[in-house]
């Protein structure tokens, strides 16, 4: 489908109609094409994209099994950070 940019801006609804349909248009600049407008390509699986980040060497995958390691909290000596905080606030 060929559309000038003019009836591409009157018309912009049809347009995203037709690219939601599965149609590409060509954008045209006095009968000149200069952008196409088509739609995404099917979202891979999300097992396949890690699987290809992984092979391509931009991921890389953890060794625990799970969202996230367990978290442990850590033990500080001293106050504890609320009652520093209470005493900066109560400084100003």
């Amino acid at each position: 489908m060929r559309m000038g940019l003019r009836e591409a801006n009157q018309r912009f609804s049809a347009l995203v109609k037709a690219v939601k349909n599965g149609q590409e248009v060509v954008l045209t600049d006095r009968g000149r094409p200069i952008a196409v407008v088509r739609p995404l390509p099917a979202s891979e699986e999300v097992d396949a994209a890690v699987r290809r980040l992984e092979k391509a060497g931009v991921l890389r995958v953890g060794r625990t099994p799970g969202p996230l390691a367990p978290f442990k909290p850590r033990r500080i000596k001293g106050k504890p950070l609320s009652a520093t905080l209470r005493e900066d606030r109560d400084r100003d």
